[in-house]
């Protein structure tokens, strides 16, 4: 990545989809170009074609046209329909992130950036990706909202509290990038960055290795689900089992007590932690305590990261489609993939 002294008028491309966002704004600002100089033009012309030769002089009667009224009618729309076209097929690109995508989990707390590799590895403010992968990063925030914001990358997303949201790229070439936080989020927002590092493979599995990884995640929640939170006590299974069944549920609709059918999805393990008596499994009682305010982010990440393990969806790697890979079978006596807060969640359910 260059380094200059001046800002250009455009970052660097280094994605797989920045060229479709850079091609859009080239589009917009020609677009605009092309009325605000005729209409600006027309203005100082007419300004002296028609201004006032004597006064109380009565002006000629001007006839409508309908050609054209259906001429700047027509192209105003079609124009408009372009960019709204373009616009979509951008953000559809963006924001449905590909099924084999490597997961990185992004927690943003003020003023920083701390990422899990699926791996284990830890990272504040960094985040190293190998070069022409699928990342995908689950985000969220310990306190205020924030924004994940890679120019280079031309992508960014809302950082928002009690959610989760998703951001996915394809980094083209090798290089350091800058993160910024692209919401105030307080006295120190300005100073709230890191930097992308895109990495060969080789590269990227050298550093893997010689980083410390510790538990990975699914490890930290199956931790939590089986010892800390007693999640299993309820969840894993067997005859005592008193909790919502989680093998082979993300990615599936279950259906709730009253009828509603809703998908499995990460934002729905979360919620059944904190507040499992809003999302009850039709067949179980509400018997599942929530776990607000016991359970750090980081840890609900932990928690879901297990759940989804017991589905066949291990992070870090890829991101496997549900249906595509077999569940793992829970039991209470061997340790199950890793997941805590959401399983317990699942017991109300």
């Amino acid at each position: 990545m260059q380094s200059n002294s001046w800002v250009p008028l455009f970052p660097e491309q280094a994605s797989s989809f920045a060229w479709q966002v850079d091609y859009l704004y080239f589009y917009l600002i020609l677009v605009s170009v092309a009325f605000t100089v005729p209409i600006i033009a027309a203005i100082f012309i007419f300004f002296v074609k028609y201004r006032e030769k004597e006064r109380f002089a009565t002006p000629d009667e001007i006839h409508g046209s309908i050609m054209l009224e259906t001429v700047w009618s027509i192209i105003p729309f079609v124009i408009s329909m372009t960019i709204f076209l373009g616009g979509a097929i951008v953000y559809y690109n963006q924001y449905r992130p590909p099924a084999e995508s490597m997961e990185i989990y992004v927690v943003g707390k003020q003023w920083m950036w701390k990422a899990q590799h699926g791996t284990g590895q830890r990272e504040i403010n960094e985040l190293h990706v190998p070069v022409g992968r699928n990342i995908k990063l689950t985000m969220t925030t310990e306190d205020v909202l924030h924004d994940f914001f890679i120019p280079a990358f031309r992508t960014k997303a809302d950082v928002v509290p009690g959610r989760y949201t998703t951001v996915w790229f394809n980094a083209t070439k090798p290089g350091k990038y800058h993160i910024y936080c692209a919401e105030y989020c307080g006295l120190n927002h300005s100073g709230m960055g890191g930097w992308v590092y895109v990495m060969e493979q080789r590269d990227f599995d050298n550093w893997l290795a010689g980083n410390e990884s510790g538990q990975t995640p699914v490890q930290q929640g199956q931790d939590l689900f089986q010892n800390k939170l007693g999640c299993a006590s309820c969840h894993a299974g067997g005859d005592n089992q008193r909790g919502a069944k989680l093998e082979g549920i993300f990615g599936k609709d279950v259906k709730l007590v009253g009828g509603q059918t809703v998908k499995v999805t990460d934002e729905y393990i979360r919620n059944s932690i904190l507040n499992p008596s809003s999302q009850i499994v039709e067949g179980y009682q509400p018997i599942m305590p929530t776990f607000k305010g016991q359970v750090t982010e980081e840890q609900l990440v932990s928690l879901v990261a297990y759940i989804k393990s017991l589905s066949g969806v291990t992070p870090g790697t890829t991101t496997m489609s549900p249906a595509a890979s077999p569940a793992p079978a829970a039991n209470t006596s061997a340790p199950a993939p890793a997941a805590n807060t959401a399983t317990r969640t699942n017991s109300n359910r």
